[in-house]
């Protein structure tokens, strides 16, 4: 053979894997700018592997609308932007030098995917249309296709601009393209309305004589039926040359494409075209190419084509990006993503802010987790002026807690904050709770720490977080122990969320005596005042535990804290199950005088007639002092309840 390539496309794929290993050299090294360090050299940084999720089934058609979301919105703005950008610059009739200047500061770079949105977008004004469409072809031009020239030629046809629509023909014959179906319909449709007879028969002649044998469809399949029917030899180049076919960029693609199947004979054919001085490679047939060769069996052919063709100064497409990102996740190649996503970064259609949460999520869900790789994500987004959001590391907890991994996130917010992001407070408190109700207490108490050693300001929701999280596992003397620390690092002032959360619990817990003498302590030795509603679950818990005692002593304590006596629990335990002597306890505690006022003498009074315990009652006013018992209401009560149980009494006797 003649080509010494294609001993190197011909050899077993592993043997060239090795031999690539053996230099030591990555596949970049053999064709980029010696002046840039080659992406796949740097192996020191490389290890790896779109709210929900975006599975892998949504990549296989890159047309769904979940995998346009995984594009993110403000990828589609962006590029919606330099659409309008471009439009606006076009849309009035400036000379070639002032749409230069325009261009130069809006910055847009001009890729095929561009033209064609341009040139949809000035579908309605075939004036600028034709500017714009000029402008590219004799600046652009490697920009245009078969594609781009129909577009233009249905914009200048359906609105009446025939003899432009001639030219453009004649210029499509020259580059061997052909007028489409599409095309061709509505603009006999137009000519029909309009009367041109004469170019109605012209149009469908030349569509007819395109459409035979000439065709880019149809030379497209004889080259394929060639390519495909032997081994690349002397033989099949020979056949080829046969056929004097024009290659233009829309040939190679579709020629590519359909060879695809076969990468190896797809990659051969990519080499002997340009070789053989029959076309020099764009970036659309670049981009072909390497849409080819995309997957798992071709990766280090795929990583040599697309760096050779960044070292000759094309651009990967975003189409390319987004289909061979796709394979590779389906594949669970994420290593080779995130080799593809730093390498589209270092381009100039970098990926959206959507791409990054999405490989950092595929990473958390991994067979393994590679946090080296994690970094090397989030480093590659920082270092291109990015910066990480809230919302990305949500987004990675939740792929973590999918797989059972929430415990890494200490290792995800140290990473992330290498990149320079810090959560806020809100997802500070959620993670806390999230390891602390899930009983892992250690990783927990580490990103406490870790938080004070940051600088962070840990407010009182981050540490009543933490607390309540260990009240969920059940760990209630653990919960303790942190609030105790909190009141020692953070003081009692804004203690009172967490404390009643944790007496809370107690109480759930049938505890509500442990949390009785917590409070008792806390009060009398850290000065700590708990909330009046803290205060009032208590008692009523203390009371249904068996607790009066205790509940008493806490009316004593929101005495002297100066909250409103809770008069109305005791009056009905104590009505129900309690003695005189209860009742004489309850009044004294409840004031800080002696006795407390007639009135509440007497609703103890009713509340014990109204719960037939007469005897207690009579036992309490025993106890009562003399200006209570000789009270003209309290003796018309219980005269009045005599009577009552005397006619009572009679009742039952008849």
């Amino acid at each position: 053979m003649r080509h010494q390539w294609r001993l190197l496309l011909l050899r077993p794929h592993h043997l060239l894997r090795s031999q690539l290993r053996i230099a030591q050299s990555s596949h970049f090294q053999v064709l980029s700018n010696p002046n840039l360090p080659p992406l796949h050299s740097l192996t020191s940084f490389f290890h790896f592997t779109a709210p929900q999720p975006i599975s892998d089934s949504q990549f296989k058609n890159p047309t769904n609308p979940i995998f346009r979301s995984f594009s993110s919105e403000p990828a589609l703005e962006e590029k919606n932007s330099d659409h309008m950008v471009l439009a606006d610059i076009f849309a009035s009739d400036k000379g070639f030098d002032d749409i230069k200047k325009d261009l130069a500061l809006s910055e847009v770079v001009v890729s095929h995917e561009l033209v064609l949105g341009v040139l949809r977008k000035l579908e309605s004004s075939p004036g600028a249309a034709k500017r714009f469409f000029d402008w590219v072809l004799e600046s652009e031009s490697e920009r245009l296709s078969s594609k781009s020239f129909n577009l233009m030629l249905g914009i200048l046809g359906n609105n009446g601009f025939v003899k432009e629509f001639w030219d453009l023909v004649e210029a499509m014959k020259q580059r061997g393209y052909g007028i489409s179906k599409g095309v061709q319909n509505k603009v006999l449709e137009k000519f029909e309305k309009d009367g041109f007879g004469s170019d109605v028969e012209k149009l469908r002649d030349v569509y007819a004589s395109g459409s035979m044998d000439n065709s880019v469809e149809k030379v497209c399949l004889r080259v394929c039926k060639i390519v495909r029917s032997e081994v690349w030899g002397d033989d099949l180049e020979r056949r080829l040359q046969e056929l004097s076919v024009i290659y233009s960029s829309d040939m190679v693609k579709m020629v590519l494409q359909k060879v695809g199947v076969e990468s190896m004979k797809a990659l051969m054919f990519f080499r002997w075209v340009e070789e053989s001085g029959l076309f020099k490679h764009n970036e659309q047939t670049y981009n072909a190419m390497a849409r080819v060769l995309g997957r798992e069996d071709c990766i280090d052919r795929f990583w040599k084509v697309v760096d050779e063709m960044r070292s000759n100064g094309y651009e990967m497409e975003y189409e390319t990006y987004v289909k061979v990102l796709g394979r590779f996740c389906k594949r669970k190649m994420i290593k080779d993503a995130v080799d593809l996503y730093e390498f589209a970064m270092a381009g100039a259609h970098k990926p959206s802010v959507n791409c990054c949460t999405f490989l950092l999520r595929k990473v958390a869900v991994g067979r393994q987790f590679d946090m080296h790789l994690f970094s090397r994500v989030v480093m590659i987004f920082t270092e291109s002026g990015n910066v990480m959001k809230n919302s990305m590391l949500d987004a990675v907890l939740k792929s973590l807690a999918s797989v059972g991994r929430f415990r890494e996130c200490n290792k995800v917010l140290k990473a992330m904050k290498e990149g320079g992001f810090a959560a806020n407070r809100h997802l500070q408190s959620k993670i806390v709770f999230r390891l602390s109700s899930s009983g892992k207490k250690e990783e927990a108490s580490e990103l406490m720490e870790n938080l004070e050693k940051s600088g962070s300001n840990l407010d009182h929701r981050t540490w009543a977080s933490f607390i309540e999280g260990h009240c969920v596992a059940g760990d209630l003397d653990k919960a303790y122990d942190c609030f105790q620390n909190m009141v020692e690092k953070e003081g009692v002032s804004s203690s009172g969320y967490a404390f009643n959360i944790l007496v809370n619990s107690y109480c759930q817990k049938n505890r509500a005596i442990d949390a009785c003498k917590h409070l008792v302590d806390l009060v009398s030795v850290k000065q700590l005042k708990p909330w009046h509603t803290t205060y009032q679950e208590l008692i009523n818990k203390l009371l249904v535990q068996g607790g009066f005692k205790d509940a008493l002593n806490l009316l004593g304590l929101m005495k002297n804290q100066g909250f409103p006596p809770y008069v109305d629990p005791f009056i009905k335990f104590v009505s129900k199950s309690g003695t005189g002597d209860d009742a004489i306890a309850f009044l004294k505690q409840m004031t800080s005088k002696r006795y407390p006022a007639t009135s509440v003498f007497l609703h103890m009074f009713e509340a014990f007639f109204k719960s037939g315990r007469h005897t207690e009652a009579q036992n309490m006013l025993s106890k009562c002092p003399g200006y209570i018992r000789n009270h003209a209401d309290v003796l018309n009560l219980f005269c009045s309840s005599q009577s009552r149980k005397g006619a009572s009494m009679a009742n039952v006797a008849v």
